[in-house]
């Protein structure tokens, strides 16, 4: 079932990048109860502190922490170094924290560098890429369902300053070049808005909010099924190409109230839709793809 199944993954090192966020330190503690040797990278040493506490049972002794950053290709070779695998996930710099039309430029150099340093490496047999919904669902409007096969126009993009899908696409196509290019057996995570006690109104991922909820295309993910996700793409062998990774779809003015109140708790402004419309808009996305891969995954957490 797997590059690495449970069996195998005690003798078995992965590398995870960035290891700070949310998603990265979560990855970095599932992979480690599961018996993985984890090499987790992190841009600043200030940054250490989100793999201590939290009650991790496992055995600290399969942890390596590495100060890597993707636009230093000679650190990323040195995390990767033995491992059999990368789970890639691109933070923004600290110095340049928000999504403008200049991240792009940040993210692709990123992303090329971390597949060339996969493809240097002897050892690398699989990366997952962590991207996003937002590198798929942003095109001319259309009454067709999208999926894994779509991709957002660059020129629509940068048309409605959605920076966000820009970044994301052209950083995504980037790596998806370079890994048929040098022979590097890559999958990709599109994951949809990712919700957590920290998701604010300025998240760059809501550019657009009001368009997607109309379309049809607005869709959240929860932490543990994004990781889920992961590993799952990981450690099937059948995984392959691109995965949209989403549990909910906002579609109806319910919904949106809600996540209107969390993102905006203390503010007297409208929500999107009132309280007495009751549309619901047809839901245009489909993850079936990823939801066959994961039939029967077991992802060792009790309910």
């Amino acid at each position: 079932m797997a590059p690495a199944s449970l069996r195998e993954a005690s003798s078995t090192a992965v590398c995870v990048m960035d290891a700070s966020g949310r998603l990265g330190s979560t990855l970095v503690h599932r992979l480690l109860q599961r018996g993985y040797t984890v090499h987790a990278t992190v841009q600043n040493q200030g940054e250490l502190h989100c793999f201590e506490g939290e009650g991790l049972s496992c055995d600290n002794k399969k942890l390596k922490v590495f100060h890597s950053d993707p636009l230093d290709y000679h650190s990323i070779l040195d995390s990767l170094r033995g491992c059999s695998a990368l789970f890639y996930s691109f933070e923004p710099p600290s110095d340049q924290p928000s999504y403008d039309e200049f991240m792009g430029e940040v993210e692709v150099r990123a992303a090329h560098n971390v597949l060339e340093a996969c493809a240097q490496t002897d050892t690398i047999e699989k990366v997952v890429f962590t991207s996003s919904v937002t590198a798929v669902i942003w095109r001319d409007p259309h009454n067709t369902t999208t999926d894994e096969r779509n991709w957002s126009d660059i020129n629509f993009c940068k048309k409605y300053k959605l920076w966000h899908g820009l970044s994301k696409t052209l950083a995504e196509k980037t790596a998806w070049a370079l890994a048929m290019d040098r022979g590097v057996n890559m999958v990709s995570i599109n994951g949809g808005l990712l919700m957590g006690p920290d998701l604010t109104v300025i998240n760059p991922y809501l550019k657009g909010a009001a368009e997607m909820y109309e379309n049809g295309v607005f869709v959240t993910v929860d932490l543990r099924f994004l990781v889920d996700a992961h590993i799952s793409v990981f450690e099937d062998i059948a995984a392959y190409g691109r995965y949209l990774c989403f549990n909910h779809v906002i579609n109806c003015s319910e919904d949106a109230i809600r996540l209107a109140h969390m993102l905006l708790p203390t503010s007297a402004s409208s929500p999107p839709q009132s309280s007495e419309d009751n549309r619901v808009y047809q839901q245009r996305i489909s993850n079936k793809k990823l939801n066959k891969l994961m039939l029967g995954f077991d992802n060792g957490v009790p309910s």
